[in-house]
């Protein structure tokens, strides 16, 4: 669904985790391909139509490990042109593609597939293609990190089946428009599983059709969604749930565990209306109330897919049993059911418009993970967290990515991007406006696709603070602050090293005991200190390091 105006010459272009949810960032000497490029950048095939439309008709055969079916694409014209890109990745493969019940001529290009219309395409009209393909679909090697299709059995040896494609793509798996600046503004989703089965996807279950062997489960999705948030999930499900009274009215929040989980599942899940509680009072409403919330049990850890948030980590506290910020206070709730929930505002709602720009989704979601603790344990508790994040950090590469290429950056995303905002958070220095900053991104963005760009002035124009400098050290810099300082009798000297050019964030330190504010740049400044120094600290809430010269 485009938000903006787009104009080709700015657009295209023919050239070419350290922890948790990253796969790594590419070397910066990575040579990128012209599918790179088809595949990351708004070709001339993409740009002249808008999203309106989706409906995946799929039949899943887990014993071939095979997929067939169509997906509907309904779209506006925005300028004329005759051609249109639709991705598809092998080894799937496109068997036909009809408008009006014709068969039309498809071109492909690796993973591109460029389709000749035979309708003229006139401005301001609606249209639709209807896309048939079939294979056995890329198998997840380590999902979600490598994904694709997960063809697992539970302990009872029912299959146990769920697709995750961030980053890969959701052409991996479906015939689409696999960029991320345009969403679909509403999708069917309809899964024939074998009988034993059944389905789970995105939005609401509106029909079950019970055929032979068979059974197919419709799902109706009402809001935008991103193509990587599209899923289906298929097992041996159980389904429990509850109304929760949300800020935006009641809200349906749907388990669905496989049999044999029901009861630890019941317990466990009270982390969910948790985090809704604590979510809706930073971030504001829920975005996708039509949609209702669900989390999925799956053969995976975990993935944000929009109103179907799937989750496998094995009902245990923190990450898998760990506390990944080192202080005890990550084994407080289940990471998985928060760090995924999170996603819903920051990924579904507010979506990066570019793969590069990435941090937009994981910084502010691994950020929610101490606001989640701060909200039940307080402002001292989500700090030792956030700050016992800073272990994981390995500050080798930029956190933003190569534009243009489905590039992402640095896994440091999370949690280099997470203390980058506890950072900003002390610079504003008002706990209720930095709240209100938070949910007037997801009011103002509400449903749209975003540029790093557009975050930041947000971020700044809206807390009156030039913080732009402080966007440029921490995510296109690999360099932590340093404040270096000297004490000559009652004469404190200090500086900025290892910043980006004007750099000059206020710094607060504590002097024998007592606080009081530096303005460090990279020249050095003096001032006066009453009495002899006994202990100097910079405040630990800043992500800055200090240094005696």
């Amino acid at each position: 669904m485009n938000k903006f105006t787009i104009t080709l010459s700015v657009f295209f272009s023919l050239t070419v985790s350290s922890v948790v949810f990253s796969q790594g960032p590419l070397s910066d000497k990575q040579e990128f391909t012209r599918q790179d490029t088809l595949r990351g950048s708004i070709t001339p095939e993409r740009v002249w139509w808008d999203l309106k439309y989706y409906h995946l008709n799929i039949e899943v055969q887990p014993e071939k490990k095979y997929i067939s079916g169509s997906n509907t694409i309904r779209y506006k014209v925005l300028s004329q042109n005759q051609v249109m890109q639709v991705d598809l990745q092998a080894p799937l493969q496109i068997e036909k593609v009809t408008q009006d019940g014709e068969e039309l001529q498809v071109n492909s290009d690796g993973n591109a597939h460029f389709i000749t219309l035979k309708k003229q395409q006139i401005l301001g009209d609606s249209n639709e293609i209807i896309v048939h393909y079939s294979g056995n679909p890329k198998e997840a090697v380590r999902a979600p990190w490598d994904g694709g299709f997960s063809w697992k059995k539970d302990e009872n040896g029912n299959h146990f089946i769920a697709t995750s494609c961030q980053g890969l793509g959701a052409s991996v798996w479906w015939p689409n428009k696999d960029h991320m600046y345009d969403e679909v503004e509403s999708m069917d989703i309809s899964a024939t599983v074998p009988k034993s089965l059944m389905n789970i996807s995105n939005g609401r279950l509106t029909a079950i059709d019970e055929n032979e062997t068979t059974t197919t489960y419709h799902w109706t999705v009402k809001n935008p969604i991103n193509n990587y948030g599209v899923n289906v999930n298929i097992g041996d499900y159980v389904h429990f749930g509850e109304k929760y009274q949300g800020e935006n009215g009641t809200l349906d929040m749907d388990y669905y565990v496989l049999k044999d989980h029901l009861e630890v599942a019941k317990e466990h899940f009270k982390d969910a209306p948790k985090m809704m509680k604590a979510f809706e009072h930073w971030f504001g409403p829920y975005p996708f109330y039509e949609d209702s919330f669900k989390l999925v049990e799956v053969p995976y850890l975990g993935m944000e897919h929009q109103s179907s948030v799937t989750y496998g980590n094995k009902f245990m506290q923190g990450y898998l049993g760990r506390d990944l910020s080192g202080t005890g206070w990550g084994l407080k709730f289940d990471f998985i059911i928060i760090h995924e929930a999170g996603h819903e505002w920051f990924a579904n709602n507010i979506t990066y418009k570019d793969i590069a720009d990435m941090w937009i989704h994981e910084s502010f979601t691994a950020y929610s993970e101490n606001l989640f603790l701060d909200y039940y344990y307080g402002k001292e508790a989500s700090a030792d967290y956030v700050i016992g994040t800073r272990a994981n950090i390995a500050n080798k590469t930029p956190i933003i990515g190569v534009y243009n290429v489905n590039n992402e950056g640095s896994g440091d995303m999370y949690y280099k991007g997470a203390n980058m905002l506890h950072t900003i958070r002390q610079l504003i220095n008002d706990d209720e406006k930095w709240r209100t900053i938070l949910r007037g991104l997801n009011k103002e963005f509400y449903h749209q696709t975003v540029t790093t760009e557009q975050i930041e002035k947000y971020i700044s124009d809206t807390s009156g603070i030039d913080l732009s400098k402080i966007f440029d050290q921490y995510l296109r810099n690999t360099k932590i602050p340093v404040l270096e300082y000297k004490i000559d009798g009652k004469k404190l000297s200090y500086r900025y090293i290892d910043v980006v050019e004007g750099f000059n964030m206020p710094l607060k330190i504590s002097l024998n005991e007592k606080e009081i504010t530096l303005k460090p740049t990279e020249d050095w400044k003096t001032q006066k200190i009453k009495g002899d120094v006994s202990t100097f600290k910079v405040d630990r809430d800043y992500y800055v390091e200090s240094r005696a010269f």
